[in-house]
């Protein structure tokens, strides 16, 4: 198999060659048709992580070794089956749910398998759709896609779950309360399209990007606040008619952490999402006075996944806008993204699709 991999962090992609993987047990060999390219990918490239005060969390930390393909978002078609895997068959197109465990646990038995102490990621600890072939470890772990979009149905496996997942957590409100969103990248898109779906109709995003703004309009959101400089908890307050009572932070830095923290009305939740970096110091008294809830979201379960394509399957999820390249250009799709170059996402469409 061909694979355009991280050897060196910061260093241009290469394609490689790899043994192509050989099916055992209930695992199921795919080959890569679409791949979206991810922001959280980038920090794979990088190698590290920014936990704030001067510190950093670098691949090693996170038990990551190169060479790797990276590529969480796949679809791809079945071409071998290990001798138990039941359930699918050759020729089939499906949608690979990459956050994989151990299998054994009791998180990755109750289909939690992002819970997982152990776990075995796809395109972060095992090589992913950046390569001509993935594997999957088990059948429960693909996704009909049915007639939907194959590139668009490839970014529910990452950016789709994660939003429905975040949103699921600040779930039940009353349709006209306001549900802020912080950034208008892909997983922002994606959570308007989502909550749009579920029918909510009160819809504040913000972001720091003209543009990514005028999107998030376009994509349905009720309200959108200019991110940058000073003032953003009044423009969020004045969006909202008020103090809102849930924040998705999909960006999740220090200064967008902070603005929608303060933000935040008595009893209200901050669900974090992003990777950016950084740190928030909390009030302590205020987190007890105010009844104030901060909570991390970790992408999405493979129940959620089910959930979200019978969704779109319904036809009540809009389509993420989507850009094609060749999975061969892998690089300078993710160099794109780096610069802050993209409306929606990229998804990478390989020679087989």
């Amino acid at each position: 198999m061909r694979a355009w991999a991280v050897v060196e962090n910061e260093a241009p992609l290469q394609e490689i060659e790899l043994p192509t993987p050989e099916p055992a047990g209930t695992q199921v060999l795919l080959e890569t048709t679409y791949c979206g390219v991810c922001h959280s990918d980038l920090h794979i490239w990088e190698g590290r992580y920014d936990l704030g005060g001067g510190k950093v969390m670098n691949l090693k930390d996170r038990g990551l070794s190169l060479p790797i393909a990276m590529g969480h978002e796949i679809v791809g078609r079945v071409v071998k089956l290990g001798p138990d895997a039941k359930g699918v068959k050759i020729g089939d197109i499906r949608i690979v749910f990459p956050w994989v465990g151990c299998g054994t646990c009791a998180a990755c038995l109750a289909e939690e398998d992002n819970m997982c102490l152990t776990p075995k990621s796809i395109g972060v600890y095992q090589n992913g759709g950046y390569g001509t072939h993935v594997v999957a470890p088990h059948p429960r772990h693909l996704v009909d896609p049915g007639a939907l979009d194959p590139a668009v149905a490839a970014t529910y496996a990452c950016s789709g779950i994660t939003v429905f997942s975040a949103i699921r957590k600040v779930m039940p409100m009353p349709a006209d309360e306001p549900i802020v969103l912080v950034g208008a990248g892909g997983l922002g898109l994606n959570a308007i399209a989502v909550l749009k779906a579920l029918k909510h109709r009160a819809i504040v995003v913000v972001d720091i990007s003209a543009e990514k703004r005028a999107a998030a309009a376009q994509a349905g959101a009720s309200r959108t606040v200019d991110g940058s400089g000073e003032g953003v908890t009044a423009r969020i307050v004045e969006a909202c008619g008020g103090q809102p009572g849930a924040i998705i932070d999909l960006v999740n830095g220090t200064a967008t952490a902070r603005f929608a923290f303060d933000a935040l009305r008595k009893g209200g939740k901050l669900v974090q999402v992003g990777l950016f970096g950084g740190e928030l110091t909390l009030p302590l008294p205020l987190m007890a006075i105010r009844a104030l809830t901060v909570q991390g979201s970790y992408v999405g379960n493979p129940k959620e996944l089910r959930e979200l394509v019978a969704l779109a399957q319904a036809g009540d999820v809009q389509k993420l806008p989507v850009t094609t390249m060749p999975q061969r250009e892998a690089n300078a799709a993710l160099m794109r993204l780096r610069d802050g170059k993209v409306v929606g996402r990229i998804v990478l469409k390989a020679d087989a699709a």
